[in-house]
């Protein structure tokens, strides 16, 4: 997995990424995802996915973490712990198939659940059920080390929990920090070189920092109905991208 940064980032592509990644962590801070996949979509048309994955992930680790510190008194501690308690074991279980796994239709098929769960009949799930939440945490953590987009999965599930705005954002920034780091470690474990993207990585960050400072400083101020609306809008048509993906990827 030792693949060359310069084979695919020219300066101008680098900058293009850079720019980029702060308008999509002010998306995520703002409405509270979709972020995340408009910048994976964009990498996966420039890099190859075994790429993209785990630079995508360091990346949002680092939107997410700051999006975290800016909101942290507000985190579901129960969700996070129990997320936490099942990413550890679909870690595990990802980094025995990792490299051999095959998984074109599992962006199609988290599509479509992400659209059911936000338009269709909510699911009976008591929103204390311990054990919904450890197993939540098992497959978004195990999707994440594939597809490189749980995020949708994630907020869909949390978005069942009816929080207010910033508890939603708080709580989904702390489970995405944790499966991002999940992540990094499992690359890192199989031997993918993170040293030679770091220069882009920390660009991205940085611009993202400031992104997800001006999408908290519009969501405290944004009505709780308008931001449920365009949440569910934005992630809706993340899905349909994702799908779209999934879709192509099946047929070719």
């Amino acid at each position: 997995m030792d693949l060359l940064a310069t084979e695919f980032v020219t300066p101008c592509i680098a900058l293009l990424l850079i720019v980029l990644a702060g308008f999509t962590s002010f998306v995520s801070a703002a409405f509270g995802a979709g972020g995340g996949l408009m910048l994976l979509v964009v990498m996966a048309s420039i890099m190859p996915m075994t790429v993209v994955v785990p630079v995508h992930g360091l990346v949002q680790l680092g939107s997410n973490a700051n999006r975290l510190v800016l909101s942290i008194k507000h985190i579901d501690k129960s969700m996070f712990i129990y997320f936490t308690l099942g990413g550890l074991v679909g870690a595990g279980i990802s980094s025995t198939v990792v490299n051999d796994i095959q998984l074109d239709g599992m962006k199609l098929a988290v599509a479509v659940f992400v659209v059911y769960l936000l338009w269709g009949k909510t699911p009976k799930f008591k929103n204390d059920s311990k054990l919904g939440r450890l197993v939540a945490g098992l497959i978004t953590a195990f999707i994440s080390m594939f597809v490189g987009a749980s995020g949708p999965l994630v907020a869909s599930y949390l978005h069942i929990n009816n929080y207010d705005k910033l508890k939603f954002t708080a709580t989904f920034s702390s489970i995405m920090t944790l499966q991002h780091v999940l992540k990094a470690f499992v690359y890192t474990v199989i031997g993918f070189n993170f040293w030679q993207w770091l220069p882009l990585v920390i660009g991205m960050i940085a611009s993202g920092a400031l992104g997800t400072w001006l999408g908290i400083y519009l969501l405290k101020r944004m009505p709780t109905a308008r931001f449920k609306t365009i949440f569910k809008v934005i992630l809706t048509l993340m899905a349909c991208q994702l799908a779209w993906q999934g879709i192509s990827e099946i047929l070719l």
